[in-house]
């Protein structure tokens, strides 16, 4: 009789009531509702921090991993792939496989035109050069994948950096989603571009079809391996 939060709870007693030293979470709230599986996350990561016991969480919900964690391990078929902080890991991801797993990327294909130690300048698919953080990139004309978090992506001049790489882009379509405003835009022969802008007082609403120029900080864009396609947990 008793419902899946509350199933859920009494579960965690019986685990902790012991006083283990290491306690195994393997996808613990993967039937329960987001409203209900939010709360659940909050409730655990306190008494995580109140008991001073480790816990091993095992999730595929990116966001979870990142709500709850002190450290990520991303594993690739059967290999850690980056083992990070979850600001270190969401903001500065070692290769294409952990910037594409962790949070919403744009990935940009192209070949390194030139590599000045960490600075490297891209040549994208559509011919257009951009300035990049060059990550375990060694010579030029290697093959790469330009990872781009859509949340430092800006259309507004007055909100661009003053060092800011702009590029011309195309609207697709825009998704209102309370808080943000998620637009897909056509940018260097991609499709799935996306940005998201904060759903503030006055923000600009723009429509399928408008052409605009986008731009972000230098820094906030990293040259990375070409992508793959494989599938990857996070612990």
């Amino acid at each position: 009789q008793l419902s899946g939060g509350q199933q859920q709870r009494i579960a965690l007693a019986r685990a902790l009531v012991f006083d283990p030293k290491l306690v195994l979470m393997d996808e613990p709230l993967g039937a329960l509702d987001k409203q209900l599986r939010e709360h659940m996350q909050f409730e655990i990561k306190a008494l995580h921090e109140r008991l001073g016991i480790t816990v091993v969480y095992v999730t595929h919900d990116q966001g979870e991993a990142l709500t709850m964690s002190d450290r990520i391990a991303v594993f690739n078929d059967g290999r850690i792939q980056q083992l990070a902080p979850p600001a270190t890991l969401y903001e500065a991801p070692e290769n294409s496989f952990v910037a594409g797993f962790i949070g919403e990327n744009n990935a940009l294909p192209g070949v390194i035109e030139k590599l000045d130690g960490d600075n490297a300048l891209v040549r994208l698919a559509n011919g257009a050069l951009i300035d990049a953080t060059a990550v375990n990139i060694r010579e030029n004309g290697q093959p790469t994948t330009v990872s781009i978090r859509p949340e430092r992506v800006e259309f507004k001049p007055e909100m661009m950096p003053p060092d800011a790489h702009t590029i011309d882009a195309e609207v697709r379509d825009v998704v209102y989603m309370g808080d943000i405003l998620r637009t897909r835009l056509r940018v260097a022969g991609s499709d799935d571009f996306v940005m998201k802008c904060r759903n503030t007082l006055g923000q600009t609403r723009l429509s399928p079809g408008q052409q605009i120029k986008i731009g972000w900080h230098p820094r906030d864009a990293r040259a990375l391996d070409p992508v793959t396609t494989q599938q990857g947990s996070v612990n």
